[in-house]
């Protein structure tokens, strides 16, 4: 946090990329955490499981990342008290939506991408803005590094017919290996661009199966 009275926010950087397919959804952070020039650490995960089929990404500003997720954990918890169940994606979704929104005259200075699976098991991701407004996308990036990743995104996923186009609960055409080998193919690309980018990629993968990490190496300078 600034330690100027007058501005309470930082933005920590960071680039997080969710990906949707037919059974399957990709979230993504790299995990290098700084401010200007300084690193503070090459090892932070800006990922953080919700549910069993539900994970939230975020960059932007990570005092309010954290207090975002506890906030959302703790609604998570009365709701399974509550209902004898866990939240369903889409529904956690609307949660966040509505948590953002409560706090929209002092936003969580946090940029979201959350991903898992619906209730028919297909891959779903819902892209935010800080305030609550949210969409749900065949794919997503947030931070930094996000507007050299969604040009290579739309290239790869988007139809470029109008009548073509996606609608916005689809999925996109990728067997979950193609997905994750995109997803790799970029954050590589972005680390090359963006000095807030770096260090190491964490992959998650939600599937029928459950959940499952990978990592891959970044650049370091």
């Amino acid at each position: 946090m600034s330690r100027r009275g007058d501005w309470v926010y930082e933005n920590n950087g960071g680039t997080c990329v969710a990906i949707a397919g037919a059974d399957y959804c990709v979230v993504a952070a790299d995990t290098r955490l700084s401010t200007g020039y300084s690193i503070y650490t090459r090892d932070y995960s800006k990922i953080c499981k919700l549910a069993d089929k539900c994970v939230l990404a975020s960059s932007g500003f990570q005092g309010d990342i954290k207090a975002l997720q506890k906030n959302l954990s703790a609604r998570h918890l009365i709701y399974q008290h509550q209902h004898n169940k866990q939240m369903s994606c889409p529904a956690m979704a609307q949660l966040l939506s509505n948590t953002l929104y409560y706090k929209r005259f002092f936003p969580y200075y946090a940029f979201n991408v959350l991903g898992g699976l619906d209730n028919e098991g297909k891959g779903c991701v819902f892209t935010y803005d800080a305030v609550g407004s949210y969409e749900r996308v065949g794919y997503s990036s947030q931070g930094s590094g996000s507007t050299l990743i969604m040009p290579v995104l739309d290239n790869q996923l988007k139809s470029p017919s109008p009548l073509l186009l996606p609608a916005k609960d689809s999925v996109t055409p990728l067997s979950e290996m193609e997905a994750v080998d995109l997803v790799k193919d970029v954050f590589a690309s972005a680390t090359e661009r963006d000095i807030y980018t770096g260090d190491k990629l964490e992959i998650v993968i939600i599937n029928a199966s459950g959940i499952r990490h990978e990592f891959m190496e970044l650049r370091k300078d």
